[in-house]
């Protein structure tokens, strides 16, 4: 599969590039930027570009490149932190799961292009006194150029991030449920629960390590193929390409826990373009 040579190929050449930029560690606009940039409900605008690579399942390798923008805005004593997925999927012939927006799989002869789109505004303190949290409204549209890539469904709910920024670390998790309620109603009902739990210890020079476990549940399925669980990390830095500050990393992660038909592992690759507020 061409595709996934070329991805893995560019991760590592992206990667060896690291070695050789300058660090952003520097306080930028005010702020520490490290603490910010792992910070999901932060003051910081980005444009995060995560590349995903799943293989192991029988039915081969799955690419997915989630563009991931976030844009935050103050209203008052409240931080509103906009965050969207657009997700583009590239997925071979046979039966594909672990796919979050595709509760249990679906069988078809593959497909490429975009899937579900999912829209979070997280409402957050802008001054936090201890633990740093925001909580708000989650959307999934049945934006899916193909039935194989999307649940066909509308979906909402909600979803909370607790974390906490002890230098050198940064320790916390997002939370999310998404019901359906509207949509194609031959296709399967979405009832998934995700929960992301994620550790920073940083380093000097702009590096740190990471792990940041997405485990999802799909509460419909029978009890032995409800969750997938991955287990892992990596390690990235927070440099510049030129004055540009940005955030790459790389991480492996094998499931521990998963549905009979799903990817044993996988491999991501993450390009944060990072803007500080002056």
């Amino acid at each position: 599969m061409k595709v996934v040579k070329c991805s893995l190929v560019g991760m590592a050449a992206v990667l060896l590039l690291a070695l050789t930029l300058t660090p952003a560690t520097a306080d930028e606009g005010g702020g520490d930027l490290a603490a910010a940039a792992q910070n999901p409900v932060g003051s910081l605008i980005s444009v995060p570009f995560k590349f995903n690579l799943d293989f192991g399942a029988e039915n081969g390798e799955v690419l997915v490149v989630n563009l991931q923008p976030v844009y935050p805005v103050r209203v008052g004593d409240w931080n509103i932190v906009n965050r969207a997925i657009f997700p583009f999927i590239d997925i071979p012939k046979g039966l594909t799961t672990g796919i979050p927006e595709i509760p249990g799989g679906t069988a078809g002869d593959g497909a490429t292009g975009i899937g579900d789109i999912n829209y979070t505004p997280y409402f957050s303190p802008a001054v936090p006194k201890g633990f740093i949290w925001g909580i708000g409204p989650s959307i999934s549209f049945p934006t899916a150029s193909d039935d194989q890539l999307g649940s066909g469904k509308w979906s909402g709910g909600l979803s909370a991030v607790v974390l906490a920024q002890p230098k050198p670390w940064t320790v916390g998790f997002i939370a999310r449920q998404l019901w359906s309620f509207a949509g194609d109603s031959d296709r399967q009902d979405v009832n998934q629960f995700l929960l992301e739990p994620f550790i920073n210890y940083n380093l000097a020079n702009g590096w740190y390590l990471t792990s940041d476990m997405v485990m999802t549940a799909n509460w419909d399925a029978p009890s032995d193929e409800q969750w997938t669980v991955p287990l892992g990390g990596g390690i990235g830095r927070l440099m510049k390409l030129g004055s540009q500050p940005v955030n790459m990393r790389l991480e492996y992660y094998y499931n521990v826990e998963k549905p009979k038909a799903a990817p044993d592992q996988s491999v991501s690759f993450t390009f944060v373009l990072l803007f500080p507020k002056k």
